[in-house]
């Protein structure tokens, strides 16, 4: 499982937390400080000259760059893998721009994959909405299979009482079960 970007990063989080087994998780991000709160110490900041470690202001641009940048240590990790599953929140900048960079290598790679993916809440707005659908876009042609999860939805589960962080939890939890009826399968 590789996580891209902050909200990639907080799946992979919630996935060990959760004692997803079977698997081996990585955790990629431009932003050095949300990085290092991942529970895996497989993780690689990714376009550090680029960025410096500061992430990239929800700039889809400059995840590519910051991918392509990193091109050569992302394929050294994930040279030995059989399938991945690309978990990212769509919407900003390092998940947006850097996910379909890492399908593509995976796809260069000949390794099986699966984009697993949110879409923003319609209060985050249209402009992240329309980056979200563009990321999309670009990532439907590199992976074998996406699922794509509307946060929107999402509130079909809620209620009145549930909090801004519990909502985005909800859709951690539903990444989680996602990816582990799927390598239940294969383990």
């Amino acid at each position: 499982v590789v996580g891209v970007g902050g909200g990639g990063g907080n799946a992979v989080n919630n996935m060990i937390a959760n004692q997803l087994s079977g698997v081996d998780f990585l955790a990629l991000n431009t932003d050095a400080q949300h990085l290092s709160t991942i529970l895996t110490d497989n993780r690689l900041q990714i376009g550090s000259s680029l960025t410096s470690g500061l992430g990239c202001g929800a700039n889809p641009d400059a995840g590519r760059l910051a991918a392509e940048e990193s091109k050569d240590q992302i394929t050294d990790l994930l040279s030995d893998a059989h399938m991945v599953f690309i978990t990212a929140g769509m919407g900003g900048g390092t998940g947006t721009g850097a996910a379909p960079v890492v399908a593509e290598i995976c796809y260069n790679l000949g390794i099986l994959t699966v984009g697993v993916i949110t879409k923003p809440f319609r209060f985050e707005g249209t402009h992240r909405m329309r980056l979200a659908n563009e990321g999309i876009g670009r990532l439907e042609k590199v992976v074998d299979t996406l699922i794509v999860i509307p946060n929107q939805n999402l509130f079909a589960m809620a209620n009145d009482q549930t909090s801004f962080m519990d909502a985005f939890g909800m859709a951690d939890n539903v990444l989680l079960a996602g990816v582990k009826r799927i390598t239940d399968l294969m383990t």
